[in-house]
């Protein structure tokens, strides 16, 4: 275990904390970062024209995830690049805000000194969530995580199954995310934490695996852009892309692909299709498990957990 400096950025006003591009985490703050050059407030929430932008800002996200991020002693992630307004800025503009890309997109984040690096091919039981705030203003989030037997081969003659992240991991040598014995695998496991006016606010995730970040994020942006308490931003409904390369073997992808809870409109989802995305429909109630904490500037702690498979809760003294 290692004591690192969080990954961080502003987003109006409040300071969003990740953990590095050994975890999945800094696509959460790489997707904010999109969706800050639109006014969600404006387009209204759940509406076509939001879940198009949120989306097509997920898939260019995701796609620097999958070409950019692993282990940062073993490869140089260019954070700085990734996370920079400019950045944004032109990855934004690739947005055609009337059709669904069916491209994995990665973008050019490679200082133009540097020799460009060869592309590899393109590829077309759960994890648990932990928050906790106290009086003092302390804050904890963590996403711990095992292995399934099931999945995991057990070593002959030794008794016990290899760890599941390991499937992760590339055996494409080109990969930023292969194999190289001692490299840690670039995880799904992504834990949360807010600050405004620089002192701890709020702690925040979910299981999910590659979800994990899409369903917190909603939850953030049901927090921050549209002004809803804890429990009821938990409770809105929540959509997913499925577009680019899956974390885990066979790290499968479903070009245009989303997945939306039933509970969104009809007419919402006719659209979508119609923008050209490849509209699956789960459960009214089906997507991860987000909790939160939060400590307000008038010192109130709260807290929420999400109804969905009715195995979180929340609890306080």
């Amino acid at each position: 275990t290692r004591i690192e400096e969080p990954v961080r950025i502003e987003y109006h006003g409040v300071e969003v904390l990740k953990c590095g591009p050994w975890s999945q985490g800094p696509v959460l703050l790489q997707h904010l970062r999109l969706l800050e050059g639109f006014e969600l407030h404006k387009l209204g929430l759940n509406t076509a024209e939001y879940l198009h932008t949120y989306l097509e800002c997920a898939k260019l996200a995701f796609a620097d995830r999958e070409r950019y991020y692993a282990d940062p002693t073993f490869v140089d992630v260019p954070l700085g690049r990734l996370l920079s307004e400019d950045y944004a800025a032109e990855r934004r503009a690739l947005i055609d805000p009337r059709r669904a890309s069916l491209e994995l997109r990665p973008g050019s984040a490679v200082a133009a000194a540097a020799p460009a690096p060869e592309r590899w091919p393109a590829f077309t039981g759960d994890t648990t969530h932990v928050d906790a705030v106290d009086r003092w203003g302390n804050l904890f989030s963590a996403t711990p995580s095992g292995g399934w037997i099931g999945s995991s081969p057990v070593v002959e003659g030794l008794g016990f199954p290899l760890g599941t992240r390991g499937q992760m991991f590339y055996l494409d040598e080109r990969h930023a995310n292969a194999l190289v014995p001692r490299k840690r695998p670039r995880t799904t496991l992504t834990p949360s934490m807010a600050l405004r006016n620089g002192e701890p606010w709020l702690a925040f995730g979910t299981p999910g695996g590659d979800q994990q970040d899409q369903w917190s994020l909603q939850f953030f942006l049901n927090v921050v852009d549209f002004g809803m308490e804890l429990q009821e931003a938990l409770d809105a409904p929540t959509v997913q892309s499925t577009h680019f390369p899956g974390s885990f073997y066979p790290h499968q992808a479903h070009p245009g692909g989303m997945r939306a809870e039933s509970r969104i409109a009809a007419d919402v989802l006719d659209e979508l299709r119609a923008r050209g995305h490849d509209v699956g429909i789960d459960g009214p109630w089906s997507h991860g498990q987000v909790t939160a904490v939060a400590r307000e500037e008038n010192g109130v702690l709260s807290g929420a957990a999400s109804p969905r498979g009715r195995v979180a809760y929340v609890m306080g003294r």
